[in-house]
Order: structure tokens, then sequence, then C-alpha cells
């Protein structure tokens, strides 16, 4: 795995979890001093060039989970906030799972389906879709489970801002899950999904 791959987590002082970065946007926030406090892993030591007055050279350690003094820009704080819905989060959020025939499925072997139809009155929002293989979605068809004689296997539910961001991260190492983990509602669904 090529490190500089690895996203550094971003909360707000209070250690709400906010976005993922990377490692030279992390480099700039702790140049600039915006860095509260740092948590977890350490990720990276980034070595910059030699002061000319001191003779000495520039470290920077860059942490897997990093505090800001930066306001949050409103994310989290909407009780009415509604993430972005997207095929990469959607399947995530199923754990790659089809949720009609319950196999588990290679994204590309995934798509996003309307459990009331569009054409049927029902809306792209995260709470009418979920994950389904191409071979069930076929086979519903225009259709509700019910009149296709399938069954959900699970409830479809809108992630929070705490979990949209964990839905968001692609190598999230183990203690940035277990911090997100901490801000997911406790009947969360993903609880038991990540277990």
């Amino acid at each position: 795995m090529e490190i500089y791959q690895l996203q550094v987590l971003r909360t707000d002082v209070s250690g709400m979890p906010l976005e993922w970065i990377g490692y030279q946007e992390a480099a700039k926030l702790y140049h600039l001093g915006d860095v509260a406090y740092s948590c977890g892993t350490h990720l990276y030591t980034l070595r910059g060039g030699i002061n000319a007055k001191t003779g000495r050279r520039s470290v920077i350690q860059v942490n897997s989970i990093i505090a800001t003094h930066h306001h949050n820009n409103g994310f989290g704080i909407d009780p009415d906030y509604v993430p972005p819905l997207s095929n990469p989060a959607l399947f995530r959020r199923d754990n790659n799972l089809c949720l009609y025939c319950g196999n588990r499925f290679h994204h590309s072997e995934l798509s996003r389906d309307h459990i009331t139809p569009i054409s049927l009155g029902g809306a792209d929002t995260w709470n009418n879709v979920v994950t389904a293989c191409k071979r069930c979605n076929n086979h519903k068809a225009g259709r509700t489970p019910e009149q296709a004689g399938m069954q959900l296997l699970a409830i479809p539910f809108t992630p929070t801002h705490a979990e949209y961001v964990y839905l968001q991260g692609r190598r999230v190492l183990s203690d940035q899950m277990e911090f997100l983990k901490m801000h997911f509602p406790r009947k969360s669904p993903l609880h038991q999904r990540l277990c």
C-alpha cells in the first residue's frame, strides 16, 4: 500500500468528524498552527528545507486524526442535514451486499434500486434506495418489492454526518474507525454491519 494514499481524519476542536484530507492539506494545517491537537497513529514524517537563520530543518509529524481550530463550516450542526447520495457511499452503507439476495458483490456488479420506483412516485433519497445486484434489480424492474415478490433484508437509512464521513473514507484505519464509531448513533445499523 502506498503510504501517501492514507487519509487523515480532520475534526473540529470538540472532536466532531468533519472530513478526510490528504497529507498535503494536513501539513498545511500544521504549518499554519490550525491543529489544536492530534491523536491516533503516526502516519507521516514530512521534512522541509533548512532554515537559514537557525540551520535547523523543518519537520512535521502527521497523525491519523487531527483536530483543527477552524470552524466546522456547518458540518453536522444542522439536525436536518442530509448528506449527498452517491452510489459508492450507498454501496458502502449496505456493505456491498445486495439487499434482496444477500450476496456480496464487487461495486461494478451493483446498482442503486429504488424501493418505490420513481415511475410510481418514489424519490431518489437515502430512505428509498438500497444496493442491489444487477440481476435482482432487473428482476424487480419497475415494481415495489411486494409486487415483485422480493423481500428486503435490511431497512435503508439516511446516514448522519459522522456516518457519511466514514462512508467517504477510502482506507479507514482501525483507530480512525474506532473514533468515528463513537460518533455514530447508538442504534446505527453500521455498528452491526462493521462487526
